[in-house]
């Protein structure tokens, strides 16, 4: 398999096949949102991974495997196992992208921009409603089974794109690049409603302000502001579930087309 022998016989070799299988399904995961997030302890993402390879070794015993991972051939099947998986957690990526987007834009409309949180999964920064977002799209992804289906089409992979003949092609690329534009779309359709109620509320406050100059201008229009958000996220609450619904449901399809 390494081109070393280290005298276990088929043991070793099954095991060096279990590694050349954790590579696609290790890149997945680390690219993947959910999986790959900096509040994942590296050990469970590697028992994770190590698990899922075991699996597919069950599951799949006809994958090819390259004789020796330390040649020219080995290395470059390994890269594309990392292509690939790479390829199948950035969709997902993608697709959670969307909602802190809409969080930003619904953030400077109510004026709650330096409201920042701390990222479990990107490790940086988000506004509080992103991290609120967040939370309802993790909860309706796994609600759903998409992750299951995620891992399901992560493993029918291994058909679609055999251990080398891992070269996705300009028109598989172009698919995940169409997803990254439908991504500030979902994000339109959420921030709309209530961005829309926000500049109703900012264009009264106005009026307001012009009818009677001795108002404060601040100290009314951000309390409004806050408020009408509020109250326009609650009253779009089922809106919102139905897009982040529509929106696994468009990763998991998109990761097909990918596939196919």
């Amino acid at each position: 398999m390494i081109g070393l022998d280290f005298g276990f016989g088929a043991l070793e070799a099954e095991f060096w096949r279990m590694v050349f299988l954790m590579t696609r399904i290790g890149a997945a995961l680390l690219a993947a949102p959910l999986f790959g997030g900096a509040s994942v302890p590296a050990t469970v993402r590697t028992c994770l991974i190590g698990a899922l390879a075991i699996f597919a070794a069950v599951w799949l015993p006809d994958v090819p495997v390259p004789p020796s991972l330390l040649s020219l051939e080995g290395l470059l099947a390994v890269a594309g196992e990392v292509l690939v998986g790479a390829t199948l957690g950035f969709v997902l990526q993608l697709a959670f992208a969307a909602p802190p987007l809409a969080a930003e834009i619904i953030a400077g409309s109510m004026g709650m921009s330096m409201a920042v949180a701390a990222d479990p999964q990107g490790g940086g920064q988000t506004t509080a409603f992103g991290q609120y977002f967040n939370i309802v799209l993790v909860l309706i992804f796994l609600g759903v089974g998409a992750h299951l289906h995620w891992i399901a089409l992560l493993m029918e992979s291994y058909r679609a794109f055999p251990p080398g003949e891992t070269w996705l092609g300009p028109e598989r690329l172009s698919l995940v690049v169409g997803f990254g534009g439908e991504i500030f779309a979902t994000a339109l359709r959420i921030g709309l409603p209530v961005t829309l109620i926000l500049l109703l509320v900012q264009f009264m406050t106005g009026v307001l302000s012009r009818a009677a100059p001795s108002l404060n201008l601040f100290a009314l229009g951000l309390p409004a502001a806050v408020l009408a958000g509020i109250a326009a996220l609650i009253i779009t609450a089922p809106l919102l579930h139905e897009q982040l619904e529509e929106l696994s449901a468009e990763a998991i399809g998109q990761v097909g087309q990918v596939l196919r």
